[in-house]
């Protein structure tokens, strides 16, 4: 009860909006024409974008689809994967998460080396090309057993088993992308010689929401400056990197943005951010924010619009199990791209909300004329940035534009 009370304060207190709404006729729509002409969309001008969505939605959603029909044509992409829930201790304790599990939970996951392997078959049998590295947050420095389970396995880091699990999956096939939260530069430069990239979801670049009370507090990792330096240092040893925000989470309109334009920044000096993610929070029965409410589904179109506008040439995401009623209509508002989907595994991160089929995603697609490419975890202008051995290995399977063969995943 008290947590609610602290959330309800922070609503209250940081949702004032920075600008005067501005009337229907007072609306100066100059800024989009000056975008579209490539002018870059400055940080006060998204501010007063967003506090006026009521008025400029419809210009807001046409510019953006103009802007990624622009620089992304009609082709929408995805990444036919298995999701490899190596290991689901977690040091972190986010108040919206039930992918964390304890050593005695019915959930836990600790993959081993045949576990690995075996799924690794099962994907190739299926034309996966994407193995889906997911774990806890350092999960051997809260957990004996994480320490065994390592152990077990011949290591003594999550980092170090990551690596070796990323070798077996490559050499049946699969093209490993590891997502296991706060890496050093060390682990990160090892496992780039296995991974043709990587993610690490920055969530927020707010602080506040590690306050108390907030859904970060208990997560030492979520800590924005640590999660930006991290990928800061994936663009320095240059590793196509996906990363993006979750909305809904208690942040504010100016936060989203604010992340957002965090994210633009490292891109502009790193040139490695290869997408963002734009995911909406759902919330989960047994957690802190189970009473908490889903976003608006026109508040986050509208966010998806303000981010391709914010970052015209980016690869924009939104994951379509989350949306699963709606996701088609995303096409309207801007990305380009559904991430991963599975044709064997479960979403483990959010296992109420199942993977759609593939062939429907395409007869959606097709229906707003759009065309289906599968590509692998990495987007096909990244592919240069890998090791030839791993552009080698893609090369068997792949189209002349670095997509996934036709062919080979259908």
């Amino acid at each position: 009860m008290k947590d609610q009370v602290i959330r309800r304060i922070y609503k209250i207190k940081y949702s004032l909006p920075r600008f005067f709404l501005l009337s229907k006729l007072e609306f100066d729509f100059e800024s989009y024409s000056k975008i579209k002409d490539g002018s870059e969309l400055t940080k006060d001008v998204a501010y007063q974008l967003a506090s006026n969505f009521r008025y400029t939605s419809d210009r807001l959603f046409q510019t953006a689809v103009e802007l990624r029909n622009k620089h992304k044509g009609n082709i929408v992409s995805f990444s036919k994967k298995a999701f490899f829930n190596i290991v689901n201790l977690c040091r972190d304790t986010c108040d919206y998460c039930t992918y964390k599990a304890e050593p005695h939970d019915a959930k836990l996951s600790l993959m081993n080396k045949q576990n690995v392997k075996d799924l690794a078959r099962l994907a190739k049998k299926y034309k996966c090309t994407e193995a889906l590295f997911v774990t806890g947050e350092s999960p051997e420095q809260k957990y004996q057993e994480a320490k065994d389970w390592l152990k077990l396995n011949g290591f003594t880091s999550t980092g170090e088993y990551l690596a070796n699990c990323s070798e077996i999956v490559l050499n049946e096939g699969i093209f490993p992308h590891t997502n296991a939260g706060n890496l050093t530069k060390e682990e990160m430069k090892i496992l780039r010689e296995t991974n043709v990239s990587m993610g690490l979801m920055l969530e927020n670049s707010s602080k506040r929401l590690r306050g108390k009370g907030m859904p970060h507090h208990d997560a030492p990792s979520k800590e924005p400056a640590t999660r930006i330096s991290i990928l800061e240092n994936a663009g320095e040893l240059k590793i196509p990197m996906t990363t993006g925000i979750l909305v809904g989470i208690g942040e504010t309109i100016y936060e989203v943005i604010d992340s957002i334009y965090a994210i633009k920044d490292i891109h502009k000096k790193f040139g490695n951010i290869q997408e963002i993610i734009l995911q909406n929070f759902h919330p989960k029965k047994y957690t802190s924010m189970q009473e908490h409410k889903t976003p608006e589904m026109s508040y986050f179109k509208s966010i998806v619009a303000l981010c391709r506008i914010i970052m015209p040439d980016m690869n924009i995401q939104i994951p379509p199990n989350l949306s699963h009623k709606n996701y088609h209509e995303f096409l309207s508002v801007g990305i380009n791209d559904w991430g991963g989907i599975s044709p064997i595994t479960d979403d483990y991160v959010n296992p109420e909300f199942s993977w759609p089929q593939i062939k429907n995603v395409e007869r959606k697609c097709m229906t707003q004329n759009f065309k289906l490419k599968a590509r692998f975890p990495i987007y096909p202008e990244f592919v240069p940035a890998v090791s030839k051995e791993l552009r080698d290995r893609m090369s068997l399977i792949a189209d002349e534009e670095n997509y996934v063969e036709e062919d080979y995943w259908k």
